[in-house]
């Protein structure tokens, strides 16, 4: 295989979940450091990076398409493939024509460090401001990375290691850093955040030293898992910079099917976690991810999941069939169900979200809401309610990072069509 040559122009993409995204925005950052240009466009860039995913045999399927799109939209450019799926099956990727270099996720965060071994640059083109990121207006910082539950279905723990959890201080100091570079919002990330341990310090304990020692003004956490979720650490949600968003881990709403998963919960344990959270932040977003046609699901079975998610009444439901991952003890179950059969009950679920998600956001119309603004779209502003709501506007103001209150007046979209109530001041919340 002949060698890269190391080039100036880099474009990163993620696939996957938010840890992937926090350590993305990591990587970049040291890119930036080493002298590196990034930029947005393939076709200017002269390194194309993919952290990846791997958590279903579709996530596998999306990294080998966005890499030979690469390769097609600018055929010159070294390819690089990082993350969980270059941590499974390194060789599979390393097969694809035009990948040069795969890293797993030990490996990945040194990647600006090995390119810079490979072949010393030229001196360093300064960055142009804005050139990454410059529609984000919310950071994504990784606190907790790895699992030590080894559900039957889930491919992490074997290519994220056992769970360990940095610093509060170090999570303090990148929260800081991207505060003092004008991010409003940032999401606490990790593979499973709510098992945070580190010098003392549970999530709770994390939590209250973030909203002490940063001026963030959003903080928001990504998955959870049911028992995480205690009174101690709701009550922290009268503090109004925490998001009343919560991304609530369900994967099945049938007790049997769970067992089989191995989940450390039965649907009353779940229930009664979002009967807390409700019971203290009336407003809160509760989303989830379920998986249809996990081996042995039974129609019954698949027809209680679908009738407790209908019940919970979840703001927004990801729905995944089963996917066998190699070397889960699932993959190794008999009783598999047909591809037509997941597909169905994909269907039937994937309904029931839009319905939940309509219903969810028809609550707050007539409501006004706080809006952090993102980017504007032929002549369309949006941005997402701190529950999570995403909204649409049109203004001729500049509203990028700019929180203002807005009352949402009808369904649009995947959200809802809102009206600036006053005038936008870029510190107005």
């Amino acid at each position: 295989m002949q060698k890269p040559v190391l080039k100036k122009n880099v474009i990163i993409e993620t696939l996957g979940c938010k840890l992937n995204q926090a350590e993305t925005e990591m990587m970049a950052t040291e890119f930036m450091r080493a002298g590196y240009r990034l930029v947005s466009d393939v076709r200017e860039a002269d390194i194309y990076i993919l952290n990846t995913c791997t958590v279903t045999h579709i996530a596998d399927r999306k990294s080998r398409q966005r890499l030979r799109l690469a390769q097609r939209h600018n055929p010159d450019i070294l390819l690089v493939a990082i993350g969980c799926y270059a941590q499974r099956a390194a060789i599979e990727l390393a097969g694809i024509g035009g990948v040069e270099l795969v890293l797993g996720n030990k490996e990945k965060m040194k990647l600006p460090q090995l390119l810079q071994e490979i072949k010393n640059t030229e001196r360093a083109v300064e960055l142009s401001a804005g050139c990454y990121n410059n529609l984000r207006n919310r950071t994504f910082i990784k606190a907790q990375d790895g699992c030590d539950n080894f559900c039957a279905y889930c491919i992490v723990p074997l290519v994220r290691g056992r769970q360990k959890s940095l610093p509060a201080e170090q999570v303090i100091r990148e929260i800081r850093q991207k505060t003092e570079s004008g991010y409003r919002e940032a999401v606490i990330t990790g593979t499973e955040i709510g098992s945070y341990s580190q010098g003392g310090l549970d999530l709770k304990g994390l939590l209250e030293a973030v909203l002490a020692e940063t001026q963030i003004e959003r903080l928001r956490l990504s998955s959870l898992q049911p028992h995480h979720i205690t009174q101690g650490l709701i009550k922290l949600w009268h503090n109004p910079r925490l998001c009343p968003h919560f991304h609530l881990s369900l994967q099945s709403g049938s007790n049997s099917v769970l067992k089989r998963m191995k989940r450390r919960y039965s649907t009353d344990d779940y229930s009664k976690v979002v009967s807390l959270i409700r019971s203290v932040i009336p407003k809160a977003a509760i989303t989830t991810d379920v998986i249809v046609g996990f081996p042995g699901e039974s129609q019954a079975e698949f027809e209680q999941s679908h009738s407790f998610c209908k019940q919970v009444g979840f703001a927004r439901i990801h729905v995944f069939p089963f996917s066998s991952r190699p070397g889960t003890k699932a993959a190794e179950m008999l009783e598999q169900i047909d591809a037509v059969v997941k597909k169905q009950r994909s269907q039937k679920m994937i309904t029931l979200a839009e319905e939940s998600a309509h219903s969810f956001r028809r609550s707050f119309l007539g409501k006004t809401i706080h809006v952090l603004w993102e980017q504007k779209k032929k002549g369309i502003w949006s941005g997402l309610t701190d529950n999570y709501i995403r909204v649409y506007t049109r203004s001729k103001e500049d509203l990028s990072n700019k929180i203002t209150k807005v009352r949402l007046e009808k369904l649009y979209r995947d959200g809802a069509w809102g009206k600036i109530k006053i005038k936008v001041y870029k510190g107005d919340i």
